[in-house]
C-alpha cells in the first residue's frame, strides 16, 4: 500500500503520494493548487514561456486519482487555476475532459487568491467553503480557527538530499502539497508554516507516501 494512512480532526485519511487526500468515510478526494493554465497566465502576462503542457500533465495526474479512488465528491481548496482568466480560457480539450472526470459526482471548487471568482461557466461544480465532521475545508489556514483542511502554501521537504512536496499535519491544520506540475514549494520550516505547525508530521510525496516528524519533535524519525 502505497497511501498513508493517519488520524486528523477525528477522521481517518489518507496521503496520496501523488499529493491528493482521500477521506474514504465520506468518499471525498481532496486537492489543492493546481493552478491549471499557469504557462498560459505568464506567457499573457510577460512572464517567463513555460512549455505549455502543465494543464494536460496536471489533468493526467487527477484523472488517474480519481480512476484509483471512485470519489462521490472532488474537491479543489483553491487556486483551481492560475487566475480567472485561465479558468475562463481553459480550452475546449481540457474542459472535455473535466466535465467527463465530474460525471456522476459532485466536485466542489473552494476559492483561492489566485482565483477568487467564477472559476469557468463550462464546468460543473459549486464555488464554496465547506464544513463537513467538524474539519473547515478552506484555502488558506486560519490560526486558531481549526482543525482545518487546506492548501496556498505548497509545503515541501528536503529529504535524503531532494526538495520533495509533503502534506504538513498539526494539531489544528493540514496543510496540502500543491497538485498542479508547475508549482514551487515552501520549507516546512519557513517561519509561516512553523507558527502554523510547530511539530507534526511532513507526509512526503515520493514512490509511497512516507511520514517524518518534523519541528520540536523532528529528532525522532518515524517511517
Amino acid at each position: 500500500m502505497t497511501d498513508y494512512g493517519f488520524d486528523f480532526g477525528g477522521q481517518r485519511l489518507f496521503a496520496r503520494p501523488s499529493g491528493a487526500l482521500y477521506w474514504p468515510a465520506r468518499r471525498w478526494l481532496i486537492l489543492a493548487d493546481l493552478h491549471l493554465g499557469k504557462s498560459e497566465r505568464m506567457a499573457r502576462r510577460g512572464g517567463a514561456l513555460l512549455p505549455p503542457y502543465e494543464t494536460r500533465a496536471t489533468l493526467d495526474r487527477l484523472e488517474a486519482e480519481i480512476a484509483a479512488t471512485d470519489p462521490r465528491t472532488v474537491v479543489s481548496l483553491g487556486d483551481g487555476f492560475d487566475d480567472d482568466a485561465a479558468g475562463r480560457g481553459l480550452n475546449d480539450d481540457n474542459c472535455v475532459r473535466l466535465v467527463a472526470m465530474a460525471a456522476g459526482r459532485r466536485w466542489i471548487w473552494v476559492a483561492g487568491n489566485h482565483d477568487p471568482g467564477r472559476i469557468c461557466p463550462r464546468l460543473p461544480g459549486e464555488n464554496l467553503d465547506q464544513v463537513r465532521d467538524g474539519l473547515t475545508l478552506r484555502h488558506e489556514a486560519l490560526p486558531g480557527h481549526g482543525p482545518d483542511i487546506s492548501g496556498h502554501f505548497h509545503p515541501c521537504i528536503r529529504l535524503a538530499g531532494q526538495r520533495r512536496r509533503c502534506f504538513l499535519v498539526g494539531r489544528d491544520h493540514l496543510i496540502l502539497p500543491a497538485f498542479g506540475t508547475y508549482t514551487g514549494g515552501l520549507e516546512v520550516t519557513d517561519r509561516a508554516l512553523a507558527a502554523l505547525v510547530p511539530e507534526g508530521l511532513a507526509i512526503v510525496c515520493a514512490a509511497r507516501a512516507l511520514a517524518v516528524p518534523v519541528g520540536r519533535n523532528s529528532h525522532r524519525r518515524k517511517a
